[in-house]
């Protein structure tokens, strides 16, 4: 399977590509990606899909600088339940180790390594998108977003020592100084920070010693993405696609960068078939919105991909011995 990462990743793409005059939603299906899934940060989709999508948006908008100003709107809950544990480390080295121990929990592809020598921390950020694929715009994203958080901690007069692209520089550069200072190196022989080995011991002024035991807790019971199972991305895209009338076995590969036959594989080898799996997703939420009273029935059989109420109600009774109505009459009444 092909790294997958957050959608968070695009936390406010869509607003930056209008202020470019761009149509951010045209370009998101073009990339094979749901435009409705962006407010669902922790979904999972390949990284390579973001890549694209950011490379397209630049070169569709005539900026270069296209990543780095998606990096300038991103905040620090981006990171998701790894921001909580982050916020409370002592020091700005402990904040970075729990940053790469943990980097799979909001995107696969990315790789972080921090070394220091003779006084100097260096800090080296690499992307693997399983294939071929221009990474220029990801990786400014993920150097500003590093930067960013560096801000953070040690306070917005910091700047490092240097700021490397792998890359070829920009025609324009105005950007790249506003957002990471005046120290930058392109053409380089890897992308990254550099600064004072001293600036890592720093103390982070966030830290709460009482929420830190609480924090990491929470973050040793959050599921690694690197344990998540093809079955687990499998029935949350399942969850995703029904009310959209386009949950198929080619949609899911297709979402997952992989073809058809490689889902039926991996699924097979968890004892599951697609079939099987939409079966068992559709009947869960069926229970879940027929009980919570939020939607119409009629409104519930369009949502779960039924072409008609009267299927709904016939497929409901066969799956769980009652109909829809009976199912919420008998809920309201346990909730009584």
């Amino acid at each position: 399977m092909r790294p997958l990462a957050r959608y968070a990743a695009l936390h406010r793409y869509v607003e930056l590509g209008q202020s470019l005059g761009l149509d951010p939603v045209a370009l998101i299906r073009a990339g094979g990606l749901d435009p409705a899934s962006l407010s669902l940060q922790d979904r999972w989709v390949p990284a390579a899909a973001i890549a694209d999508l950011l490379e397209r948006s630049a070169i569709a908008s005539g900026n270069e600088d296209f990543g780095l100003l998606l990096a300038e709107r991103r905040r620090f809950a981006n990171l998701g339940p790894l921001s909580l544990v982050i916020r409370d480390e002592p020091d700005v080295r402990g904040a970075l180790r729990v940053l790469s121990r943990h980097e799979n929990m909001y995107n696969e592809a990315l790789r972080t390594r921090l070394t220091e020598d003779n006084g100097i921390a260096t800090i080296r950020l690499a992307l693997d998108l399983g294939g071929p694929g221009s990474t220029r715009q990801a990786i400014e994203l993920a150097v500003g977003v590093l930067h960013g958080l560096l801000r953070g901690f040690l306070g917005s007069e910091w700047q490092p020592l240097e700021v490397r692209f792998s890359h070829p520089a920009p025609r324009d550069r105005r950007t790249h100084h506003r957002v990471l200072g005046s120290h930058l190196v392109f053409d380089a022989d890897f992308n990254g920070i550099l600064t004072y080995a001293t600036d890592l011991d720093a103390p982070n002024v966030m830290s709460d010693p009482q929420l830190r035991a609480y924090a990491q807790q929470l973050l040793d019971s959050t599921p690694d993405a690197r344990t998540t199972t093809t079955l687990d991305r499998v029935r949350e895209l399942i969850e995703l696609l029904l009310p959209t009338g386009r949950c198929s076995a080619d949609q899911v590969a297709r979402s997952l960068g992989v073809d058809r036959r490689t889902i039926h594989r991996h699924l097979a080898a968890e004892g599951e078939t697609f079939t099987t799996l939409v079966d068992s997703t559709r009947a869960e939420l069926a229970r879940h919105l027929v009980a919570n009273r939020r939607h119409t029935l009629t409104e519930i059989a369009e949502l779960l991909a039924f072409s008609a109420p009267a299927n709904f109600t016939r497929w409901f009774r066969q799956r769980h011995g009652c109909t829809p109505s009976q199912w919420r009459a008998a809920a309201g009444t346990r909730t009584e």
